[in-house]
């Protein structure tokens, strides 16, 4: 069966926030080679508020869970008749698991041959996920009558853009928490992994550094920038945490803003700080993707595989070893400090840092 395309592109990823984020490098690039927005099939809280009027980011269809099965689930039900209705058109599907992808869109009345697979695209030796993502824009659906070649000139980096309307809205927030006027550094020291049931330094906690060794690095700041506010992020269930890292700091103009930071807000203060220090996660693929400079500490993750990427932030992933193998625990915070004084120093002075 042979199609031209009715439907705009289509891109499909049930991923994490971080996940997400690295995808606008394969949205961006089918909307430029298709010359109109791509519409994504997603699942998880953060993706609405993540790519909701992000450039070439198009209709968002987005469930809780693609498990369910089918006739438990209303919202895979739901899908389906959505996308029965918007009509059959190229899709790109992004999971390496994909056989209930397929199942629905299938059942959506979207032929095989309209669907290019990620499967069929592995990963490349050392190939980063946004340099697949990349590769991956350039194929074409085999029954896809009319496509356009691929770009020559694509960035393999993540980008998201901030909404005006999210940076007026960030001025009286910060005026509230007398910040309006102050130089801000963010950190990121939690992550779904150690904020589930269970104690923080359980062995299966790939992605936890120690509170005393976060609480250094927040002195270390204060003696490097002693006119910086510092701001700890995060969802509010790791509020605990960084009130546990701040207890053993012991430092002024130090907040906690973790039960108060929806991803927009997220996204404007990421324009507006001088840098970021954080775990691994998905907060620190966002930030960086609007620009700003981080170091991030990565736990057992391959670094040439997920390292955050942005177009135009400077970006240290640092990593340890304990007992030979990559641990995050290897990591000291004079490390820490070390990775960032290097980014700050070929960083373009960036609007409210000093």
């Amino acid at each position: 069966m042979t199609s031209d395309r009715s439907a705009p592109p289509l891109v499909v990823r049930f991923g994490a926030m971080g996940d997400m984020v690295l995808l606008t490098v394969l949205i961006r690039a089918l909307c430029a080679r298709f010359g109109q927005p791509v519409d994504v099939v997603a699942s998880g809280p953060w993706t609405q508020p993540l790519l909701a009027g992000q450039p070439g980011v198009g209709r968002l269809f987005v469930i809780k869970s693609r498990r369910r099965p089918y006739w438990l689930s209303a919202e895979q039900r739901r899908l389906v008749r959505e996308l029965k209705q918007r009509g059959a058109g190229p899709v790109w599907l992004c999971e390496s698991d994909d056989a209930k992808p397929l199942w629905l869109l299938d059942r959506a009345g979207i032929p095989a041959g309209l669907i290019a697979r990620a499967t069929a695209y592995p990963r490349a030796a050392g190939e980063h996920f946004a340099d697949r993502w990349l590769r991956f824009a350039a194929s074409t659906p085999r029954d896809l009558l009319t496509a356009p070649p691929p770009l020559r000139d694509a960035t393999a980096c993540s980008q998201l853009a901030v909404s005006e309307q999210s940076r007026a809205q960030l001025g009286p927030w910060l005026r509230d928490k007398g910040l309006e006027d102050r130089p801000l550094i963010l950190v990121q020291a939690g992550n779904k992994r150690t904020m589930r049931l269970g104690s923080r330094q359980r062995a299966s906690n790939t992605k936890y550094w120690p509170e005393a060794r976060w609480s250094a690095v927040l002195r270390g700041l204060r003696t490097l920038h002693p006119g910086h506010a510092l701001l700890l992020l995060g969802v509010p269930r790791e509020a605990s945490l960084n009130d546990d890292i701040l207890r053993l700091a012991g430092l002024n103009e130090v907040i906690n803003v973790a039960d108060d930071l929806p991803i927009p807000r997220l996204l404007a203060l990421a324009e507006h700080a001088t840098g970021l220090i954080s775990v691994d996660s998905g907060p620190a693929h966002a930030v960086v993707a609007v620009g700003c400079p981080a170091v991030v500490l990565f736990g057992r993750a391959d670094v040439s595989l997920y390292a955050p990427r942005g177009l135009d932030a400077s970006v240290r992933s640092l990593t340890g070893r304990v007992d030979g193998e990559q641990s995050m625990l290897g990591i000291s915070p004079e490390q820490v400090l070390a990775a960032w004084q290097e980014i700050m120093s070929t960083t373009v002075r960036r609007p409210g840092s000093s």
